[in-house]
């Protein structure tokens, strides 16, 4: 009897070893794009989907209190396209991405009463389901502030919540027939302002992934120039965001480092400035600049027409300035999304993701993320 016991026991111990095996090696960090549906139809074949995870189309509007393909006639098409990689590579995952900066002015009213946000969940539901889609990401800008003169109220933080208790439930009752699973993710900003407006908490247990959108810290409007998407803080104001500062704070507020990706920008801010003081860093801005997408910035700009490149070590941000014309750049680089790769592993956060894919499209960064996520190319 105890050699009988003594086997099975070797037996178990076999099986949970492989078990464990095999799930480490599945719990590889995502790789999350935002691809850019709003311009048209999208040309889907240019799309690495051997260095993705996830595809978040975007965007999709609301209308009466529902989800609404604002742009129907290419939207269709692109979805139907996007589904399809899912032949090619198998794992991947597309989720529509409902709201963005623009189409954000109706999730208060969509989501104001239970019966509202039913009906709002359920039409969302729908297209995943109409298209094969996996799932469904709410970047809604922002709950309980204004945002792009958005309606707003301040019952949105409790609303915000039951959005995604709404969802997920809908999400269980798809999969009870579809036998798939299906992704809930969030976009969310990178201020404390946001998580007091919200139950990150809460919203936490039904969502896979909190894609924290850090970036856009600041931009051309702002009176200073400052670094828009570094990972740390290397100025003197204790104001200053950084992609750190934001995931500590949504750290604290309740959220795993298993849900929690890193945002990337693919693109880069720009500042005219008042004079060439300390390389356009930290200084007087005058109005905006142009800054562009990567490829465009590595091909036409970095160390190019009057363009040097400087490194913040602090902030581990690369930045550029033109002494002649006085144009000062903030962008993401080889470098600095290194780092940030860097800091998903050391932390255990779920992994990174970007926005936007085409204004990259010589996969300069997304080669990056990938090489460093072990994530193998065709």
């Amino acid at each position: 009897m105890k050699s009988t016991t003594y086997a099975l026991c070797i037996l178990i111990s076999v099986v949970l070893l492989a078990f464990t095996r095999d799930s480490t090696k599945k719990r590889k960090p995502v790789i999350i794009g935002y691809v850019g549906g709003y311009r048209g139809l999208i040309r889907t074949d240019s799309i690495d989907v051997w260095r993705l995870s996830h595809i978040n189309y975007a965007f999709v509007d609301i209308k009466d209190n529902r989800a609404w393909l604002h742009n129907e006639a290419t939207d269709t098409v692109n979805l139907r396209k996007l589904s399809e990689l899912k032949k090619i590579n198998p794992e991947l995952k597309v989720l529509i991405s409902i709201g963005g900066w623009s189409w954000s002015k109706n999730f208060s009213d969509a989501v104001l009463t239970d019966t509202s946000t039913q009906n709002f969940t359920s039409s969302a539901v729908a297209i995943v389901s109409k298209y094969n889609l996996d799932g469904i990401d709410i970047d809604w800008e922002y709950p309980g502030m204004i945002g792009d003169s958005n309606t707003y109220r301040a019952e949105d933080k409790q609303h915000y919540t039951n959005l995604f208790r709404h969802l997920r439930q809908d999400f269980d009752s798809l999969s009870k027939i579809t036998h798939m699973k299906y992704y809930i993710t969030t976009a969310v900003g990178g201020s404390q302002d946001y998580i007091d407006h919200t139950e990150m908490g809460k919203v936490q247990q039904y969502t896979d992934y909190i894609n924290v959108m850090s970036y856009d810290y600041a931009d051309g409007s702002d009176s200073l120039s400052s670094h828009h998407t570094n990972l740390y803080v290397s100025s003197g104001d204790s104001n200053q965001y950084s992609a750190d500062r934001s995931i500590q704070a949504f750290l604290a507020a309740g959220v795993p480092p298993s849900k929690i990706v890193i945002g990337i920008a693919f693109y880069g801010k720009g500042w005219q400035m008042a004079s060439n003081a300390n390389n356009g860093l930290y200084q007087r801005a005058v109005k905006p600049a142009r800054g562009g997408g990567f490829t465009f910035l590595k091909d036409s700009i970095i160390e190019k027409n009057g363009f040097k490149r400087y490194w913040d070590d602090l902030a581990k941000a690369p930045y550029l300035f033109n002494e002649e014309k006085r144009i000062f750049i903030s962008y993401d680089d080889e470098r600095s999304v290194g780092e940030k790769c860097k800091y998903v592993k050391k932390h255990h956060l779920a992994g990174a993701m970007f926005w936007e894919y085409f204004s990259d499209k010589k996969e300069y960064l997304l080669r990056v993320i990938a090489d460093n996520f072990k994530y193998k190319g065709k």
